[in-house]
C-alpha cells in the first residue's frame, strides 16, 4: 500500500502561482509513474501532468504546457507541481496520484491506471 498526501492549495489571482506538494508512504519505489488530476465543480476528472519516477520523463496535458512543472525529490519520496500563469479556469480540486501499472508513456494520462490517490488539495483562481 502507498498513502499519498498532497497540500499546498490555496487562492490566487489570474496570473499568480501555487505549488503543490504530494509525499508518498507506505510501499514507495521509483518504479512508479505519479501524476497529478484535477477535477473542477461539474466537470469530469481530468489528467494535468505526470513523471516517471524511475526515468523522469514528463507528460503534460495541453491546457497546462508551459504554465505548469512536475517535478521529483526520490529521496523525499516527494512529487512536486510548479502551476504559474494561472487562469480562473484551472480552478479545481488537485489530486496527486500513483501508478505501477503506467507502463507506456500513452498510458501516462489515464486515470484508470493509477492505484493510489491522494485526499485532494483545493485551488482556486479568481479574475
Amino acid at each position: 500500500q502507498v498513502q499519498l498526501v498532497d497540500s499546498g492549495g490555496g487562492s490566487v489571482q489570474a496570473g499568480g502561482s501555487l505549488r503543490l506538494s504530494c509525499t508518498a508512504s507506505g510501499r514507495t519505489g521509483s518504479s512508479y509513474v505519479m501524476g497529478w488530476f484535477r477535477q473542477a465543480p461539474g466537470k469530469e476528472r481530468e489528467f494535468a501532468a505526470a513523471i516517471s519516477l524511475s526515468s523522469g520523463r514528463t507528460l503534460y496535458a495541453g491546457s497546462v504546457k508551459g504554465r505548469f512543472t512536475i517535478s521529483r525529490d526520490n529521496a523525499k519520496n516527494t512529487v512536486f507541481l510548479q502551476m504559474n500563469s494561472l487562469k480562473p479556469q484551472d480552478t479545481a480540486v488537485y489530486y496527486c496520484a500513483a501508478s505501477r501499472r503506467a507502463n507506456y508513456y500513452n498510458d501516462y494520462n489515464d486515470s484508470f491506471k493509477y492505484d493510489y490517490w491522494g485526499q485532494g488539495t483545493q485551488v482556486t483562481v479568481s479574475s
